[in-house]
């Protein structure tokens, strides 16, 4: 396929962030290619909320690829002998998937060199998040660095690669605002670590502690569907 500047390659989880992303990529007039991954994490309902962020949000086409990153283990995201924190703990914490992003970013290089995109967009925050090394601003710099190396397009010259990250340095808070600007249904989205089969959070888990002082700090009503009181888990 012939290289279009207006292709994007956007990653999605079926997170807030990446949702924000994906209506900000479309706003800026890129054609975008949605890409999913089922890597073995411990609940299905991102998934569902990745089909229905993409299509809410105008995506040209979505794909998910499979792949098992449960099979190196060594994440509470995809081992459930681990269990998933529900209090802030210090250092890198044990909800790190090893190498996610990197793996992710590879495949989404991949398949924008199929679509013939030069444009690649992740939710990646180093502002709000949960100390992951791979969500840091010189992760990406390295990435795209590596993107120009690795790839016949790059080689060729027939354009650069770039990897955008536009919430890097944003709040929550002001990743909700953006994305309330732009239309994004924050209700169809999951964030928890541990939500159940109908995408409802836990409201203990760092990502929900997150999410909820994002809503609470922008001064908009939290759309989070949350399991009742006396549920295993629930808030």
């Amino acid at each position: 396929m012939t290289a279009d500047l207006h292709h994007a390659v956007v990653l999605l989880s079926g997170g807030l962030d990446s949702a924000t992303v994906l209506a900000m990529a479309r706003a800026d007039g890129y054609r975008c290619h949605a890409i999913s991954f089922d890597y073995g994490q411990r609940h299905r309902a991102e998934l569902t909320a990745c089909r229905e962020v993409a299509a809410s949000l105008g995506a040209a086409d979505h794909r998910t690829v499979r792949l098992d990153l449960g099979a190196i283990g060594g994440s509470a995201l995809t081992d459930s002998s681990i269990d998933v924190p529900e209090a802030p703990s210090e250092g890198i914490p044990v909800t790190y998937v090893p190498a996610r992003n990197t793996v992710f970013l590879s495949l989404a290089l991949g398949y924008a060199e199929v679509v013939g995109a030069f444009d690649l967009f992740i939710g990646v925050n180093a502002v709000d998040y949960s100390g992951y090394p791979d969500c840091r601003p010189a992760f990406i710099r390295s990435f795209e660095e590596t993107a120009n190396l690795a790839t016949r397009a790059g080689v060729e010259g027939t354009d650069r690669f770039r990897v955008h990250a536009p919430l890097s340095e944003l709040s929550k808070a002001a990743i909700i605002r953006r994305g309330i600007d732009l239309g994004v249904d924050y209700s169809r989205t999951v964030s928890c670590y541990q939500a159940d089969d109908e995408g409802r959070a836990c409201g203990r888990c760092d990502s929900c502690r997150l999410r909820a002082a994002g809503f609470r700090d922008a001064g908009v009503a939290d759309p989070t569907r949350y399991r009742a009181h006396g549920e295993e888990g629930a808030v």
